[in-house]
C-alpha cells in the first residue's frame, strides 16, 4: 500500500490555476523526485502534501499512521538569536538527548550539538534542519529543494546522506530538485511537473520523453557523467556539507504559488 496517494489535485490561487488534475504515489522504500520550471507548483503540491493548503479539487489520502519528515527550501533564523543545534532540535518540546544524537548521526553531522545555529554554514544549516525532520523517525521524508545555495559538492554530499538515510532507515523520499544530474542519479521514479504531470517513469523514461525534453533540453547526460564521477571518487577528495556558495545560475525558489 501507497504511503501517500495524491488523486486528481488541482489547486487555485486567488483566480490562478497552480496545480490541474495531479495524481502520484509514493510507495514505502523509494526515492522520487519532482522537476519541473519555476513556478509549476512543485512547492505547491508538497504543501498540500503535508496539508498547509487545501486542494480546490481532489485530495491526499495518506496511509494508516503514515509519518512525514519536511525539510523546506529555506528556514530563516534570526542571526542574533542565542541558540544551539540541540535547543533547535528541541522545539516545540518532547524530544530527549538520545533522539537528537540519533538524529544528527543520520544527519550526518554527530557533532554538531552544541555548534550555534548562528555560526553555521550552509551547508551545516540544511543538516541541521535534515536532523530536524528525522527526529520524528518518519516513514516519508519530503525535502523542497534542499540544496538550494549549496555548492556541487555540497549538494552531492546532501543527497548522498539522504540515499544513507533511506538505506539506514527504509523510509520513502519525495523530493523536489533543479539539479537533474542528481535526479537521474538517485531516483526510483522521477515525476516531471509543469502545472500537471507532464509525464513519469524511471529516471531513464523520463529523460527520453519528448514533454522532458522539451522543458530541460538533451544536455542531461554530461550532467550525469560528471555528479556520476563526483558519486564515485568524491571520496579521495572528502566532499564535506559546509561548502556553501550563492549561485545564481541556479534556479531560484519558487514564487509564492
Amino acid at each position: 500500500m501507497s504511503l501517500v496517494q495524491v488523486e486528481g489535485l488541482s489547486l487555485k490561487y486567488g483566480g490562478r490555476t497552480v496545480l490541474s488534475h495531479v495524481s502520484l504515489r509514493v510507495d514505502p522504500g523509494e526515492i522520487v523526485t519532482i522537476v519541473g520550471p519555476n513556478g509549476s507548483g512543485k512547492t505547491s503540491l508538497l504543501r498540500a502534501i503535508i496539508g498547509a493548503v487545501q486542494p480546490s479539487i481532489g485530495r491526499v489520502i495518506k496511509s494508516d499512521g503514515v509519518k512525514l519528515g519536511y525539510v523546506p527550501q529555506k528556514l530563516h533564523i534570526d542571526e542574533t538569536l542565542p541558540m544551539t543545534v540541540s535547543r533547535f532540535l528541541k522545539l516545540p518540546g518532547g524530544v530527549s538527548a538520545t533522539d537528537i544524537a540519533r538524529a544528527l548521526a543520520q544527519a550526518g553531522v554527530p557533532d554538531l550539538a552544541t555548534a550555534q545555529l548562528s555560526q553555521l554554514s550552509g551547508g551545516q544549516f540544511q543538516r541541521a534542519l535534515l536532523a530536524r525532520a528525522l527526529i520524528g523517525k518518519p516513514d516519508l521524508l519530503l525535502l523542497d529543494e534542499a540544496t538550494q545555495g549549496l555548492d556541487q559538492r555540497g549538494s552531492a554530499s546532501f543527497y548522498q546522506q539522504i540515499e544513507t538515510v533511506r538505506k539506514n532507515t527504509g523510509c520513502a523520499v519525495l523530493m523536489i530538485s533543479h539539479e537533474l544530474h542528481v535526479v537521474m542519479s538517485a531516483s526510483d521514479r522521477v515525476i516531471c511537473l509543469n502545472g500537471h504531470v507532464c509525464c513519469e517513469g524511471t529516471p531513464a523514461v523520463v529523460a527520453s520523453a519528448p514533454e522532458y525534453r522539451a522543458l530541460f533540453g538533451t544536455g542531461t547526460g554530461g550532467a550525469l557523467a560528471l555528479y556520476r564521477h563526483e558519486h564515485d571518487h568524491g571520496h579521495d577528495h572528502g566532499p564535506n556539507p559546509d561548502h556553501h556558495h550563492n549561485d545564481t545560475n541556479h534556479d531560484h525558489p519558487e514564487a509564492a504559488e
